[in-house]
């Protein structure tokens, strides 16, 4: 006997983005993947800088055994001198300041893991769907995927060998654009989060039908 369209065909896997050294909102996501029948978790980047427990967030991250990406933030994080970088005004000054204790905080050995993370993830999923996990444009790392652009803006920034599902972070602000052999989705924030103490996730579950995407997220 068949099995109806809509029963899953493989576990679900959660990708998340942005959680910027917040430990409480990293906190707030887990447990609420906990919850799910989630295989894996795929972090798009930006993990550490902006927080107040950038050490706290990396271990959680590695006892959660997710898999992580590394953003142009996690390098300049991983790679910048702070006592090299020019600082004019009042806010450049308190940002290297932050730089500095990011670093000071988290300490060398994390600093040369997080260099050496993956610009980019690709996950194929049990509908043999493939799976793009990155934090900026896979054309231009320096540019965010936002949901404004134009379809045909949209499909520059993705260049010619992106997936059946690119899920893009770093703009903080939720979507999902169907285009030509592809669907695009932006996983809001778990740290910094616009409207405030959200923390944002989303779930691919592979189905007969199709891959099923839910945009989710948990207050902290």
């Amino acid at each position: 006997m068949a099995l109806p369209p809509t029963v899953p065909i493989g576990k679900t896997i959660a990708v998340l983005s942005d959680v910027h050294g917040d430990l409480r909102a990293l906190e707030a996501v887990l447990g609420e993947l906990g919850k799910r029948d989630v295989i894996e978790t795929y972090v798009a980047g930006d993990h550490l800088f902006g927080g107040s427990e950038p050490l706290e967030v990396w271990r959680r991250l590695g006892a959660a055994k997710a898999v992580l990406a590394r953003s142009l933030g996690d390098l300049a994080l991983a790679t910048l001198d702070p006592d090299r970088v020019a600082a004019r005004t009042d806010e450049e000054r308190e940002k290297r300041e932050r730089l500095a204790s990011t670093r000071r905080a988290v300490g060398e050995l994390v600093l040369k893991a997080l260099a050496k993370l993956p610009p980019s993830l690709r996950v194929t999923l049990a509908d043999g769907r493939e799976v793009l996990v990155v934090h900026g444009a896979p054309t231009d790392p320096g540019v965010d995927v936002t949901h404004d652009l134009s379809d045909d803006e949209m499909l520059v920034l993705l260049g010619h060998d992106a997936a059946d599902i690119v899920v893009v972070g770093g703009a903080h602000v939720p979507f999902q654009r169907e285009l030509p052999q592809m669907r695009v989705v932006g996983v809001g924030p778990v740290g910094q989060a616009p409207e405030g103490r959200n923390a944002h996730y989303v779930l691919l579950t592979p189905h007969y039908e199709g891959t099923r995407v839910e945009e989710g997220w948990v207050a902290y």
